[in-house]
């Protein structure tokens, strides 16, 4: 049984591993995100149906880890051709996972908070340190660049926009 087992692992394995090979290619030979997009539905597409009829075959009586890899992988079936639709659309969520790590982290922290208030203060620059990075400014060049100009609900809506990470006058003062 073992065998078995190992066997429809490495299967399953590579059909994944293939469809990242795919993406590693497109990335290497500098398509744009048209011509990923028609890539992968050429290239991609079949695979991600053979890997979902294979899938659909196997019934497995033991082997708690195949079990669960099975279900998850079925649960999963109807967002595993989303990537398929955009070419700016990613296969793993590896960049999403990294982003909110910091705030999984503080969210730990946040237990200590002894107010609600302090936990409320917390998130509100946890998210100006992200919302920075995904700007590509530097997170405390804009929290200085912030707390110096002090931005306020009194101001209207095109002086509040200035301090918008993707305005010209953070980006110039905070990359």
């Amino acid at each position: 049984m073992s065998g078995w087992y190992e066997l429809v692992t490495m299967v399953g394995f590579l059909y994944c591993n293939k469809l990242f090979e795919y993406e590693r290619s497109y990335r290497e030979k500098g398509l744009s995100l048209k011509q990923i997009y028609h890539r992968r539905l050429k290239d991609q597409k079949p695979g991600i149906e053979a890997f979902l009829s294979w899938l659909d075959q196997l019934h497995p009586e033991s082997g708690d880890r195949l079990i669960k890899a099975i279900n998850y992988s079925n649960g999963c079936r109807p967002f595993m051709m989303n990537y398929l639709k955009d070419g700016a659309c990613s296969l793993s969520n590896n960049l999403s996972e990294n982003s909110i790590r910091p705030l999984v982290v503080g969210r730990k922290n946040w237990l200590f908070c002894d107010a609600p208030a302090g936990a409320d203060a917390s998130m509100k620059i946890y998210s100006m340190i992200e919302t920075a990075k995904a700007n590509e400014l530097d997170p405390l060049k804009y929290l200085s660049f912030l707390l110096e100009h002090r931005p306020g609900a009194e101001m209207s809506e095109e002086e509040l926009e200035q301090f918008a990470p993707w305005s010209e006058l953070t980006q110039k003062t905070c990359k």
